[in-house]
Order: structure tokens, then C-alpha cells, then sequence
């Protein structure tokens, strides 16, 4: 069912912060990236990323629950005469909401607010293995272009 019409798409606030993690732990590839017990990190996190120009952590609530998350922001690119990119970055949906058009309201909406800012592209990433999100991913227009590279830091 793709009825997205008692979903409302928001800014994260600070007593989703809970909410988040589960969906976060929910949909990663390493079950141990995410820790609850480390919630004054993510608050903190929510506080810079609320702050920042460019820089958005939405949620999808329906019923009062949030269902589904990603986050959007803008950079400041030299070339393309000093363009602001825009990147969407962890899309997750709540297992049981997935397939009911709860990602491609999220999606749609930080695309939305890429246009607003003024964007040249929006671009995302997706994990190789994750062959279900990349068909989403085109269904809703976006192209593989590019091969990704990515150097752990710690």
C-alpha cells in the first residue's frame, strides 16, 4: 500500500533521537556501528547538523511515530561555477513500513529542499550489496554514474 497521505515529513527533533537509533540499527550492515548507550553523541550530533546551513535530518512520522529518516545537506563545490551539491545520506525505513512509499516521500522531500537551496545535483550512495535500495533508487530517476571509493579513518 503506497497511501503516504497521514505522513508528515519533518525536521528531527531531540526526542527522536531514540527512535533514530533504532532505525538506524535496524538497517545497517554492521550491527555494532550503532550504540543507544551513546545518546548524548547523537544529540550533539542533531544539535550541529540542526544548526548548519544546508543541513537537514528529516523523519517520517504517521500516527505520531517516526517510521523512516534521512538526512540532506548541501556543499559548496568550487567547479560547477561554485554550485551547491546536495547529498542524501542514510535513508531508513522501518522494516515493517517498507515498500508503502514512506522512502520515496523522504526522498522527494530532500530533493525538494535541494531545489530550494538552489542545488546543481542531488547525489547518493548505496552499499554494493544493497541491490534492492539501488532499484529504488532508479525507479525514482536516479543513475549509477559513478564508482565510489571510500577510506576508513578509524
Amino acid at each position: 500500500m503506497n497511501d503516504t497521505s497521514a505522513v508528515v515529513i519533518r525536521r528531527a527533533q531531540e526526542p527522536d533521537i531514540e527512535r533514530l537509533i533504532d532505525l538506524l540499527r535496524l538497517g545497517t550492515l554492521r550491527p555494532d556501528q550503532e550504540d543507544p548507550d551513546d545518546r548524548d553523541l547523537y544529540a550533539r550530533a542533531l544539535a550541529e547538523i540542526s544548526a548548519a546551513p544546508h543541513n537537514e535530518l528529516l523523519v517520517a512520522e504517521r500516527d505520531g511515530q517516526v517510521i523512516g529518516t534521512c538526512q540532506v545537506f548541501g556543499v559548496r563545490q568550487f567547479h560547477h561555477r561554485g554550485g551547491l551539491c546536495a547529498e542524501i545520506e542514510g535513508v531508513h525505513v522501518h522494516p515493517d513500513f517498507r515498500g508503502g512509499g514512506i522512502g520515496s516521500a523522504l526522498i522527494a522531500h530532500a530533493v525538494e529542499i535541494a531545489r530550494t537551496w538552489g542545488c546543481y545535483r542531488v547525489q547518493l550512495t548505496s552499499n554494493k550489496v544493497r541491490t534492492d535500495a539501488h532499484r529504488f533508487y532508479q525507479r525514482l530517476g536516479f543513475t549509477a554514474t559513478h564508482e565510489g571509493f571510500k577510506l576508513p579513518l578509524r
